[in-house]
């Protein structure tokens, strides 16, 4: 930083602290911040549970990455020491999906499979949920897969299963790595993925499986916002043929992994299984998914004070400018820096420390302190790794800055405040509330967080899409269209253009 900029910049910083008005409303903006948040959290109470029995909802089951997981499925396995494979034909996958009632009080039971419905051969670390697994399946609508330990999915060949086209599906263990294929006819087979398991024990399961995750559903709501809601299906393997390589002991024996239980002990909505010892025949018929969930309380719950917060950094950004044309004082900054680039440039960066500096630990303390309040009022909440939940902070963080240098270079094109206030909270604000709440259909949303400054807020979205987890990606959601530095680097390019063109202006008209 060459001497006469970094002049210019002490100049600034000394300019804002100051002046005790802006200096107070940027404190109260950080306040603000975390009250609201806070106060947001206090109010968030659920409980889970059967008729009137009501519970601390329970956490999620965790993968081995540590993000939280549904492993609920039917499992029919024996065990497996050292290396070893299993092999089965599919022959038929069906399934039943509930649907909407047509008649008032009689259930509308379809039969079909939802499009990540899944029956195939696992390998498992154990029956425990959230333990290390590899698998190769036939899914609904996607054709072969395999897939392990939750977020990790390989596509095989496309197409469905039949019994005039079954479909033969291999999984093979050698030490930590686990290997999947397929084939048409048991003959020539076809290698889909590779997956290393770090640490497998020596013993583990194998077996067939089946899960089918709920029927999605999405409605346009009334304001126009979107409402979605999964319905209870099934789905069915039908297995034969089955082979195992390897060490293997003990019996067949069936466990409904992850099933719910009612307060009365009975399994809520349990799979099953047949088979014949004699001609290795196999039915097997699960309920749930073997996946990352996005079901739950999302750790950036607590930030919704955020937007009234940066409405006051809006106010002072603008003002930081604005009050020097107001009181003839930007004559006298000018002379300072006759550079007038770089006297803005200046300003807008003095602006953005103050702003990152004042937001971070109030971000900070409005997430860590946020969730253990949500946790504490029997929210589950869904747990992300110390990266993420550093990036949401420094994002947030940042997103503050960068909008306060907006609205600095709103003001400097308007020299208006009232005129920059508002237009900053048009273009940065507004679009977000829209977008998130039931106004908008979930197109008009996700173009709105495309294209607009609001597209920013994308850096607090801390649970991902995942490809193979039907899901309401939707920003009512909570699921931005954007990366989250993709969404930064939008607000960042709105930023650097405003700011470019006042510099324009300022070097093009006399102050």
């Amino acid at each position: 930083m060459s001497g006469g900029f970094g002049r210019l910049l002490r100049a600034e910083l000394t300019k804002f602290r100051t002046v005790r008005g802006w200096v107070v409303t940027m404190i109260a903006a950080a306040l603000v911040t975390v009250l609201l948040g806070l106060l947001s959290a206090s109010g968030n109470h659920a409980s889970c549970g059967f008729g009137p029995v009501e519970t601390a909802c329970p956490s999620p089951p965790v993968g081995p990455d540590g993000e939280a997981v549904d492993d609920k499925f039917y499992f029919v396995h024996r065990s497996l020491s050292g290396d070893g494979g299993i092999t089965a034909r599919l022959t038929s996958m069906t399934g039943q999906i509930r649907k909407p009632d047509v008649v008032p009080g009689q259930r509308n039971v379809v039969a079909g499979v939802v499009p990540w419905a899944k029956a195939g051969v696992m390998i498992k670390e154990s029956t425990e949920q959230g333990s290390s697994y590899a698998a190769v399946m036939m899914t609904g609508e996607h054709g072969v897969r395999m897939q392990h330990d939750f977020t990790h999915d390989v596509a095989g060949r496309p197409g469905g299963v039949s019994k005039q086209a079954p479909r033969w599906l291999r999984l093979v263990r050698s030490g930590d790595t686990l290997t999947g294929y397929e084939s048409d006819d048991g003959t020539t087979w076809t290698r889909i993925g590779t997956a290393t398991l770090a640490g497998l024990p020596k013993t583990v399961r194998i077996g067939l499986f089946a899960t089918s995750p709920g029927d999605l559903t999405v409605t346009q709501g009334d304001l126009g916002g979107s409402v979605s809601a999964a319905r209870f299906t099934e789905a069915t393997g039908e297995f034969d043929q089955v082979g195992l390589q390897g060490d293997t002991s003990g019996a067949w024996r069936d466990d409904d992994i992850g099933v719910t239980l009612a307060p009365d002990g009975s399994e809520h909505h349990p799979g099953r299984a047949r088979r014949s010892s004699v001609t290795d025949v196999f039915s097997v018929t699960g309920v749930g998914d073997i996946a990352p969930t996005i079901e739950g309380s999302r750790p950036e719950l607590p930030l919704s004070g955020a937007l009234t917060g940066l409405v006051l950094v809006i106010v002072v950004a603008v003002v930081f400018v604005t009050a020097e044309y107001r009181h003839g004082l930007i004559r006298t900054t000018l002379l300072a820096g006759p550079r007038r680039g770089r006297t803005l440039a200046a300003k807008a960066l003095a602006l953005g420390l103050v702003t990152f500096a004042a937001t971070l630990p109030a971000v900070a303390v409005t997430f860590t302190v946020g969730g253990r309040i949500l946790r504490g009022n029997g929210n589950a909440v869904l747990p992300v790794s110390l990266f993420t939940q550093v990036r949401v902070v420094a994002g947030m963080a940042a997103l503050f800055a960068l909008a306060a240098v907006l609205a600095l270079a709103l003001g400097a094109l308007l020299r208006r405040g009232v005129a920059a206030v508002i237009t900053a909270v048009v273009v940065i604000v507004v679009p977000h509330v829209l977008a998130t709440t039931s106004v908008l259909p979930d197109g008009a949303a996700r173009w709105l967080l495309r294209v607009t400054p609001a597209a920013g807020f994308a850096t607090q979205q801390s649970i991902p899409e995942y490809p193979h987890v039907l899901g309401h990606y939707a920003p009512i959601a909570g699921f931005y269209p954007l990366p989250p530095w993709a969404g930064l680097a939008v607000l960042a390019g709105y930023t650097a253009l405003f700011l470019g063109l006042a510099i324009v202006r300022l070097r093009g008209r006399d102050a």
